[in-house]
């Protein structure tokens, strides 16, 4: 039977769309679910700033009477409008090991860069350049992490068999902590936060941490906005993480450094690994859900580098030793063994210069395919 492709647009549909990758993945010990509360309103206009400037369409593909893949297409109209970014983001791609299903779903892709009079297709990610992004490349066979997309092996075959090629790459480290700092870093660190008068802030409770949410990611926008792809961060769009994924953050796990002003000019975030606290939730916080999510912050031996802003004026500075420290002393008393970074621009030597002496294992890869479109683009297998 030919691949059936139908628009999301009642509740049953959003269902079908949101739940697609848990039934596809239910055997896959490495896949990760996501909140089904958090993926139902990454679509709600009340719960992502994002939606305020962008619009998109959500597709199932049916095949032989069943789910066979998912699509969403988008356009960010800040991106298209500040940096005259003609592109339409795709993402939620999932589909199986069939290539009429993949090129029938990409195919929606194109057809919505053609009608909106866009000039390529980027994905998979999501609206703005904070989401999940990135096709798994390499390390199929680790465990995802909360802020990373899985995906099978047979995922980049399909894109690139229909046409698509490398946007950008991005790399993964998972490194062990060492159980004593050495020498070097302490006395290093001591000589920096001297000469440039750098203090660490310490924070009693996680409530005497909101006041400088706002300015982490001012400082977010400020450190990242010499990159050609970067669009700044709105207060709103502030608010949707802070609501997101301050209910997540821990005193312990996260590190500012202010001036003798008290101006903050580098911050570090991470967080323990909620990867199994996620498996055992299957997507939901009640009944129990909540409870490994609780036990996943008092005891865990892992845990996630998520994000990093350092001010331009104290970048290249040594300033990063500072926080690796501060990092080294809140994981030691916390039992933290193992640290997985986020993914990471693979040209963005800048943050990987943070780890590069404690022997970081390049773990994962991923990577976005894009594709130029004219009004006769036609995807082929």
């Amino acid at each position: 039977m030919p691949v059936e492709i139908i628009e999301v647009k009642n509740s049953e549909q959003v269902r079908q769309f949101i739940s697609f990758p848990n039934h596809l993945y239910r055997h896959n010990p490495n896949y990760v679910p996501p909140l089904t509360q958090d993926e139902i309103n990454i679509w709600d206009r009340k719960e992502n700033a994002a939606l305020a400037f962008s619009e998109f369409k959500r597709y199932i593909a049916l095949k032989d009477g069943k789910i066979a893949g998912r699509i969403a297409v988008m356009i960010n109209h800040k991106e298209v409008d500040e940096m005259g970014l003609r592109k339409v983001r795709f993402g939620w791609l999932d589909f199986i090991d069939d290539r009429e299903v993949s090129r029938a779903l990409l195919q929606k892709a194109v057809d919505y860069a053609q009608q909106h009079q866009m000039e390529m297709i980027e994905g998979p990610m999501g609206f703005t350049n904070l989401d999940k992004a990135g096709m798994l490349t390499m390390g199929y066979d680790r465990l995802a992490t909360m802020i990373g997309l899985y995906n099978a092996p047979y995922y980049p075959q399909h894109l690139e068999a229909l046409g698509l090629h490398k946007e950008k790459e991005w790399v993964e480290y998972e490194l062990e902590f060492p159980e004593i700092l050495p020498e070097k870093v302490k006395k290093f660190s001591a000589l920096i936060a001297e000469k440039y008068a750098l203090q660490v802030l310490h924070f009693k409770n996680k409530k005497e941490i909101l006041p400088y949410v706002f300015p982490m990611f001012k400082l977010l926008d400020e450190t990242y906005r010499s990159l050609s792809t970067y669009t700044p961060i709105t207060d709103e769009q502030i608010q949707t993480y802070k609501d997101k994924y301050f209910k997540l953050l821990h005193k312990d796990y996260i590190v500012c450094i202010a001036n003798s002003q008290g101006e903050l000019v580098s911050f570090a975030i991470t967080m323990p690994s909620y990867s199994e606290a996620l498996q055992k939730a299957k997507g939901s916080l009640f009944p129990f859900g909540w409870y490994h999510f609780l036990q996943a912050g008092k005891k865990n031996t892992r845990a996630n580098f998520y994000l990093i802003g350092i001010h331009p004026d104290y970048q290249r500075r040594g300033v990063t030793s500072l926080i690796f420290q501060e990092i080294w002393r809140n994981f030691s008393k916390k039992g933290i063994k193992y640290l997985e970074t986020n993914p990471e621009l693979e040209e963005n030597k800048s943050v990987q210069v943070l780890w590069q002496d404690y022997h970081p294992v390049n773990h994962k890869r991923r990577r976005t395919y894009s594709l130029t479109v004219t009004e006769q683009t036609n995807l082929l297998l």
